[in-house]
């Protein structure tokens, strides 16, 4: 195993109460290096006194993609390999020897398991591959949000699962300057169709109901828009805002849409299952909730959510098989609800309502 030169790079503003948890994990880095971006805390003194190299620079207007590129200029040229970690991110036990023995002469990248939410018991939620540990050279960063590392030239990329790196992200810091950003990402490059959908499923975290639809829709028209898995998304993307405006049967309409586009993903099933609950047609929102169990192995990409592969989805199979004399089924699908959310009372309550029938 050859001893490659590792080293962990960060943009940073405001992050004390994270700064040694990150560093804790990534000790076995040969060199640490953060580009404080205007901190008004501590950030910057705690990191100094646990060693780490700190630089400082202000960028306006904001970007990431151009501070993560100051960042990466920082790392001295006979580096080997780059690890790009957030302050609110911990890279597992042991990630440094899995590197080392996975990375050969030609390797420019590595995807590794990044869990980027987790339940109230500490579980992993949403886990999908991320791929920001790469080589020294041949790559930049693009975009002004939801940068990308981008490479110049060759890429020859190894997917490693046992490298885990966790989110823990703080709840209370804004996204205001996301969906601005996201606006000047489509201007500047308006045939990218990953920043349509994102733009997209920004308008609608904002409720902007008919610019998520509109944008969403432009996506789903770009001839570049031909991963399945994204466009199911933006699909059922555009049926949660027609659901929101009141237009059910338009938002029927787009989440079955999105499950003949990737009928092998959970979301769009589970989603069409709740309507039909909502409205006490218990058959089929059975029916379109036992496909989703028929999915059985959860893709690892970001498009997935955690309803449809925490309890909710048990939790509500249970009801519907209850209302439907199906007793055996609801009493093992709330069983199963209890197993992922051990504490919730309804469900104990629930299931022995429902035992009472067995």
């Amino acid at each position: 195993m050859k001893n490659y030169k590792v080293c962990v790079y960060a943009i940073a503003r405001n992050e004390e109460k994270f700064v040694n948890r990150w560093v804790d994990s990534i000790l076995d880095a040969d060199k640490i290096i953060v580009l404080d971006t205007g901190s008004t805390d501590n950030t910057v003194n705690i990191l100094k006194e646990r060693g780490v190299e700190v630089h400082q620079k202000t960028f306006k207007p904001w970007r990431f993609d151009v501070a993560r590129n100051e960042s990466l200029k920082l790392i001295p040229d006979d580096y080997d390999i780059c690890i790009c970690l957030d302050l609110d991110e911990v890279m597992a036990d042991g990630w440094k020897n899995i590197l080392l023995s996975s990375w050969d002469e030609d390797t420019t990248r590595i995807k590794y398991t990044y869990n980027w939410s987790f339940d109230e018991y500490g579980n992993p939620a949403t886990t999908f591959l991320a791929n920001k540990i790469h080589s020294r050279h041949n790559y930049i960063w693009t975009h002004p949000v939801h940068e990308v590392l981008t490479p110049l030239d060759y890429e020859k990329e190894k997917i490693v699962p046992e490298i885990i790196i966790n989110h823990y992200p703080d709840k209370t810091k804004s996204r205001a300057s996301y969906l601005p950003l996201l606006e000047l990402s489509v201007k500047e490059d308006p045939e990218d169709d990953r920043n349509m959908h994102y733009l997209g499923r920004e308008y609608m975290y904002y409720k902007k109901w008919d610019d998520a639809i509109s944008t969403l829709k432009k996506h789903l028209k770009m001839k570049n828009a031909t991963w399945r898995d994204e466009r199911a998304s933006s699909m059922r993307f555009i049926g949660r805002c027609y659901k929101a405006k009141g237009d059910i049967d338009s938002a029927v309409k787009w989440y079955l849409d999105a499950i003949n586009e990737a009928p092998y993903l959970r979301e769009a099933y589970v989603e069409l299952a709740y309507i039909y609950y909502e409205y006490g047609d218990y058959p089929t929102s059975y029916h379109y909730l036992k496909k989703a169990l028929d999915i059985e192995n959860k893709s690892k990409t970001y498009i997935n959510e955690e309803f449809a592969w925490n309890g909710f989805i048990y939790d509500l199979f249970s009801i519907c098989a209850f209302n439907l004399g199906y007793y055996h089924e609801a009493v093992d699908n709330v069983k199963k609800a209890l197993m992922l959310d051990k504490n919730n009372l309804r469900l104990q309550m629930n299931l022995e309502e429902m035992e009472k029938y067995i």
